[in-house]
């Protein structure tokens, strides 16, 4: 079988089978599958809601480089001022033309709150990245006052590749205990067993799209 073959055509996403050999680690997620599971959510499981928006790691990557008065090229055919929650799949890359990068965090605007919170597997590393890219929000969703931006615990990694699946098991808890807690501010940590059963669940998810298509 070629390695490049197209394994599931899903919406505007693309799998090769060399996208599906990463999630069988130990390898880093590329910005493919984060952008696939971020899809799933918004059109499959989360579909015709205001509650969450998805923003995979290629209009990121365009929001954290473009100045601000670029930024609502971007979010505004999204209707972004209208979901309570807007997760964002964040790399260290500061090359304008691709996604990339070596590490993936997690930043998440909550509305009501009118924060940030940034979720980061390996101590802040994208810190930075992450402090960029809501400033330059901020101005888009909150233009009086400047939003509040918060460095949130999160479940470190005990690898150097497992950052993408932090991610995703991130947005996943989020979305769990968002309608329980009054703030991000005090959601926990994820299970560490969930994060060790993410790819599969995650290759179980694919598997399943196929069949349906075939």
């Amino acid at each position: 079988m070629a390695r490049d073959q197209v394994v599931l055509s899903f919406h505007d996403t693309l799998l090769h089978r060399s996208d599906i050999e990463l999630l069988t680690g130990p390898y880093w997620l590329n910005d493919t599958l984060i952008s696939f599971y971020f899809e799933y959510l918004q059109r499959v499981l989360f579909m015709n809601q205001k509650d969450y928006l998805f923003i995979g790691p290629e209009v990121t990557q365009c929001l954290k480089v473009s100045p601000f008065e670029e930024i609502n090229v971007f979010l505004d055919p999204l209707n972004a001022k209208e979901y309570k929650y807007i997760f964002l799949a964040l790399n260290d890359s500061d090359i304008v033309e691709t996604t990339g990068g070596t590490h993936w965090s997690l930043l998440v605007y909550c509305k009501l709150e009118d924060t940030f919170f940034h979720f980061d597997s390996s101590s802040s590393f994208n810190n930075h990245h992450a402090k960029v890219l809501a400033d330059g929000l901020s101005k888009y969703f909150s233009p009086i006052a400047k939003s509040v931006f918060i460095e949130a615990a999160s479940l470190q990694q005990t690898n150097s590749y497992d950052c993408g699946v932090h991610l995703l098991c991130n947005v996943d808890h989020i979305i769990g205990v968002s309608k329980q807690c009054k703030s991000l501010r005090d959601i926990g940590l994820v299970n560490r067993m969930i994060v060790n059963t993410k790819r599969m669940e995650i290759l179980d998810l694919i598997e399943t799209l196929s069949e349906k298509r075939e």
